[in-house]
């Protein structure tokens, strides 16, 4: 399913299309009809994402959350004046990254008819955005949201204060393995397996270490590392964890580089990714990870062959000579 950074960015998208705007709302599949009924003619006054959640207040006490889980995805469409992705949310179908482009022409009339089983539909005098496939889709009041994201753990792109110390408490508590512990969404709200599998192997950690084993500077190391990489995610649209000096091809920019810095080699790759907002899209996929889906293959550090398991239910992936195991 989509990792935080994901619904981050699907979060900054409603922002940027939506964000005060009056909204007709309608469940074209039919499933939603009362629930878009109590949205429908109100103004979207702010998307918020906590982990795998997104959350769209409306004037007049309501939001409506929305877990994409597996199979769900946003499509967008629009007139001139609409500019985004046209399709973010189910990596099965679009990868882990968003398609950009024309989605659907805006006649005259407005939006396109709604194509395949839609759950919702956002409308705006400009655009439209399609529901399609979400696990969860309701509507709550902001204390009913604010009671949903009481159970999840700490999310590292919001990262607000005491965020970090509450996270090295919950991973630190349970003698569960770390490498388990991190796909749970009250330890920690937002990784999925390709961060899990790539943060600790980028320091070095047994996935199967027990959260009690762990120490406070190394769980305080992997909050650190997780919020790096995934605002990464948010900026670049896709998940690239290799530091530049292991990538073959020697494009992007390394992990947790800011924009807009002085040039300095050694966080630059060639000049041709050295400008834009997305310094990272020529990068290969298979330049992407260190682990994730490289089962079998050498390991970009040690050369050990990657190794991989099921873990409660999950594919897990790391390298038995840097991580042990």
């Amino acid at each position: 399913m989509p990792e935080g950074h994901s619904v981050h960015r699907l979060a900054r998208q409603f922002n940027d299309v939506f964000g005060g705007a009056v909204l007709a709302v309608s469940s074209p599949q039919g499933k939603f009809t009362a629930g878009a009924l109590l949205v429908d003619g109100h103004v979207l006054e702010r998307a918020h994402a906590h982990g795998k959640q997104l959350f769209l207040s409306f004037s007049g006490d309501r939001v409506m959350r929305v877990h994409l889980g597996l199979y769900g995805a946003w499509d967008f469409g629009g007139d001139a004046t609409f500019t985004g992705a046209s399709s973010i949310g189910a990596p099965r179908r679009i990868g882990e990254q968003e398609l950009s482009g024309e989605s659907g022409a805006w006649a005259e009339t407005g939006p396109p008819e709604p194509k395949g089983a839609v759950r919702v539909r956002l409308v705006s005098d400009h655009g439209w955005a399609d529901l399609r496939g979400p696990t969860a889709c309701e509507v709550l009041t902001h204390q009913e949201a604010a009671a949903v994201r009481g159970k999840l753990g700490p999310d590292p792109l919001n990262n607000l204060p005491g965020d970090r110390d509450e996270f090295v408490r919950r991973i630190r508590k349970s003698a569960t393995g770390i490498g388990q512990q991190l796909m749970k969404q009250e330890v920690l709200a937002g990784v999925g397996n390709v961060y899990r599998a790539e943060v600790l192997f980028r320091l070095g950690l047994d996935p199967m270490l027990p959260g009690k084993a762990l120490s406070q500077d190394r769980a305080c190391a992997l909050w650190e590392d997780i919020a790096a990489v995934m605002a990464d995610g948010v900026r670049d649209g896709r998940i690239i964890t290799t530091e530049l000096d292991d990538r073959p091809s020697g494009l992007g920019i390394a992990v947790g580089f800011v924009c807009g810095r002085p040039d300095d080699a050694r966080y630059l790759g060639t000049a041709s990714n050295r400008a834009g907002t997305n310094p990272n899209k020529e990068v290969p996929v298979e330049d992407a990870h260190y682990v994730y889906k490289r089962e079998g293959r050498p390991c970009r550090h040690c050369g050990t062959a990657v190794a991989m398991a099921e873990l409660a239910g999950r594919k897990l992936y790391w390298c038995p000579g840097c991580q042990g195991g």
